[in-house]
């Protein structure tokens, strides 16, 4: 038994006349009514009883008229399923995602793939930098988000944004007070840096636009990222640089200022990472809306 052989029965039982189901399916009687016998004989049950008029169903050929219909169905679910899929509309996608990413612009970007994918189901994963790579690397996560990578041979990435540094600092302290703050008025302040982990990575960043701009960074706490880090601000700890994004996150006794005196090149980028050799349509799909994302922020 065929699925042709199915499709031929199916014809033949709704039209109850072998001619007229012969010019429906574009095939000649003879070999019809051929198809038809073979089937019956395979199954060894009698599916028609021949009248004038044509063709009536046993009770057997009405049983089996109802399952070949269910396998017909099932079987134009798994094509449209199969070629869902294969144009990146349908199956699993494993994200990570971090700290203070997740404030902000990495849940837009996953709320307009799902609009446009409603078939394909995203499971996020929280990871730092390193276990990003190392998941990539074991195919475990198709695609990740996070900043300052360090190029690598096997992982690409696009850059979404540039970050501008803000400073987070208590309201009731005297510097609250200001519109902008001097990079050179934190000199030897205590500093809440983040995050700990793999290199280069934010806390580098600060390093480094402390050091150029001649002032001195006086570390007081090192935390695993931003959220925990304005938390510490919050209580009393220091002073916090942050990228802008995460200035949406919102804690009591908290302000952001941004700062002023800053080397040209005091960014920090947000990307998303990818493995260079992965293919998939799926893939494929999300960078789209990665890159549509992308595009409306510059316009």
């Amino acid at each position: 038994m065929d699925i042709r052989q199915i499709r031929y029965f199916v014809a033949v039982a709704e039209e109850k006349n072998i001619g007229r189901a012969a010019k429906r399916l574009f095939i000649s009687q003879p070999p019809l009514t051929r198809q038809i016998q073979q089937l019956e004989d395979e199954l060894q049950v009698k599916l028609f009883e021949r009248t004038a008029k044509g063709v009536e169903l046993t009770s057997a050929g009405q049983l089996f008229l109802n399952e070949s219909r269910n396998i017909l169905s099932l079987i134009e679910q798994a094509q449209e399923r199969t070629q869902r899929a294969g144009k990146g509309q349908l199956g699993r996608l494993d994200v990570a995602i971090f700290g203070s990413g997740i404030l902000n612009t990495i849940p837009d970007i996953l709320k307009r793939f799902k609009t446009a994918y409603p078939g394909v189901n995203i499971v996020l994963h929280q990871m730092s930098k390193a276990e990003q790579i190392e998941a990539l690397r074991q195919k475990r996560i198709s695609v990740g988000f996070n900043r300052l990578l360090a190029p690598l041979p096997d992982i690409d990435s696009t850059m979404i944004l540039q970050d501008k540094l803000m400073v987070a600092v208590r309201s009731d302290h005297p510097l609250a007070a200001k519109a902008v703050i001097d990079i050179k008025e934190l000199d030897n302040e205590p500093i809440v840096v983040f995050p700990k982990g793999a290199r280069p990575n934010f806390v580098d960043l600060v390093s480094r636009v402390f050091q150029e701009s001649g002032v001195t960074m006086n570390i007081a706490q090192t935390v695993i990222d931003a959220v925990t880090g304005v938390a510490l601000v919050s209580g009393g700890f220091g002073f916090c640089l942050i990228p802008s994004s995460a200035s949406v996150l919102q804690l009591p006794g908290v302000k952001y200022i941004p700062l002023n005196g800053l080397p040209d090149n005091a960014t920090v980028d947000l990307s998303c990472i990818y493995l260079k050799d992965d293919h998939s349509p799926l893939l494929s799909a999300f960078l789209a809306i990665v890159h549509e994302y992308k595009s409306q922020l510059s316009d």
